[in-house]
């Protein structure tokens, strides 16, 4: 805040013999200056909080969030609203955070005196900030920028824009100044006498692990689905959640839904949205996250290597994220972000391209882990682990695929005479590939044993045949659908 006292400053002049010759009167002006955002992250802007100007993690933490504004507002034509340098919606306004310009004052400034905005080179990439009634104020083209003096006891608001995530090369941290600038004269640029500043970080993606509330259940028709689309259909209504079919005009042929997107979100006191992340892998269903997702209050974000070739574990079957976990002593409220790679060693081996990992892990709030999975033919981490709900401990428990107790299953089923995880989860109720094991008395040996397993924690396995239109293709359950779920009760600011 930039204040001056009000002074009135009389001086008399006097002649040789004391007689009084005239009088003048010095007038200082007075102006009070305060620009504000929610620092307390209460959702709302308060007056000149002391912490505006940094930003802190943690419960008792401070600084404003800015969103990035990546859904569309548009119902006809198809952009994402950050590459959009206007507003044309009011309602685009709820995707900004506010700021508020507070001045306090004479009706207006002394002559040459005024009010600038401005932003540094490097933050300009990632922000736009516009006035109340949508003229655009700063952006990458237009560094400062003047914004009228009201005079008297007023308030104007504003709104920032976030236009990009945080990367490799950006941390998310984006200061705006505002500057009292008073002339300079004789062609020299105007002088700033008083400077306030902000801070913002902007909100990461977020994903979702399996624990989270299903709210609905995507997944592929195609020309020889039919029994596996009307099984899957059934599970999903059982358990009261919508179900969304991408159908053959749309999809192409393409049945591998898991691999095209990963649904998350991002969150701020004043707005929550989802927000899709699309693969660079890029098959007949590429057009599905942006033209059926993309939409109001729906994001969409997507990371394109440019000198990286995309291989099978580019795909996002190959990228989960586990429940809240406790590793060492260090707390994971969002959990940890899984991704398949090759061998540390391994020179030829397949990786997830570096722009997609450097995206991941800029995001900060769920600390990615690498796991090799360039050992199996496609690759993916889903193929090897998956994450289902339990009544107690930790409240989930991680499933393994395991070769040997497999091998000692089935050795087991032989002397006797009788001689997978990647599935879908949706609550307590699982839908499970069939795994068309060995019959004991009529039952099939394998699914006895996953229900020995899994029902004794409160899970309820479904058997879905998925054999002839997915797992002869490489594919099984978890990688024909995918889950969009709630977000997370816990705040990702309040990380320590």
């Amino acid at each position: 805040m930039y204040c001056l006292c009000v002074l009135q400053l009389s001086v008399r002049f006097y002649g040789n013999k004391s007689e009084l010759l005239g009088n003048a009167v010095l007038h200082l002006t007075a102006v009070e200056i305060s620009l504000d955002i929610d620092a307390d992250r209460d959702g709302i802007v308060e007056r000149n909080n002391p912490n505006k100007a940094s930003w802190k993690w943690g419960p008792n933490g401070h600084g404003a969030i800015l969103l990035v504004n990546c859904d569309c507002e548009s119902t006809f034509r198809k952009e994402l609203d950050s590459e959009d340098e206007e507003i044309t919606r009011v309602s685009d306004l709820k995707d900004m955070s506010k700021m508020i310009l507070r001045t306090r004052g004479p009706a207006v400034l002394p002559e040459g005196y005024k009010l600038s905005l401005h932003i540094s080179r490097s933050h300009a990439e990632s922000v736009r900030l516009f006035q109340k009634d949508y003229p655009l104020v700063l952006n990458k083209e237009q560094l400062a920028g003047e914004v009228p003096y009201v005079g008297g006891d007023s308030q104007q608001e504003l709104f920032v824009e976030g236009i990009r995530f945080p990367d490799k090369d950006f941390d998310g941290l984006i200061t705006i100044n505002l500057s009292l600038l008073e002339p300079s004269g004789q062609g020299f640029p105007e002088t700033p006498i008083y400077t306030d500043k902000v801070m913002f970080r902007v909100a990461p993606w977020i994903m979702t692990p399996n624990t989270l509330k299903p709210v609905e259940v995507f997944v592929c028709s195609t020309s020889d689905n039919y029994d596996f689309l009307k099984a899957i259909k059934s599970l999903v209504q059982s358990s009261g959640y919508k179900l969304k079919i991408c159908h053959e005009y749309m999809n192409r042929g393409d049945r591998w839904m898991q691999d095209e997107i990963e649904f998350g979100y991002i969150d701020s006191p004043h707005q929550r949205i989802p927000v899709v992340l699309d693969s660079p892998r890029d098959r007949e269903l590429e057009d599905f996250p942006y033209d059926v997702l993309l939409g109001p209050d729906f994001g969409y974000v997507t990371r394109y290597p440019v000198n990286e070739r995309v291989s099978s574990l580019d795909s996002f079957g190959n990228l989960e994220v586990s429940p809240p976990v406790t590793v060492n002593g260090k707390k994971y409220p969002l959990g940890r972000i899984i991704i398949g790679v090759a061998f540390p060693t391994t020179a030829h081996g397949r990786n997830m391209t570096k722009v997609i990992q450097d995206f991941l892990w800029a995001q900060k709030v769920q600390e990615p882990i690498a796991l090799y999975s360039d050992w199996l033919v496609v690759g993916h981490v889903d193929e090897f682990m998956t994450f289902v709900p339990a009544p107690d401990r930790k409240g989930f428990r991680l499933l393994l695929a395991s070769p040997d107790a497999g091998y000692k299953l089935f050795r087991s089923l032989q002397v006797k005479g009788h001689g997978s995880v990647n599935m879908l989860v949706l609550g307590k109720n699982l839908g499970i590939p069939k795994p068309f094991g060995p019959q004991v008395r009529g039952t099939c040996a394998l699914e006895a044993e996953m229900r020995s397993l899994l029902e004794p924690l409160g899970l309820n396995c479904t058997f879905i045949d998925d054999f002839a239109s997915y797992h002869k293709l490489l594919g099984e359950v978890h990688c024909g659908s995918n889950v969009r779920r709630e977000p997370f009760e816990f705040r990702w600011w309040n990380l320590e």
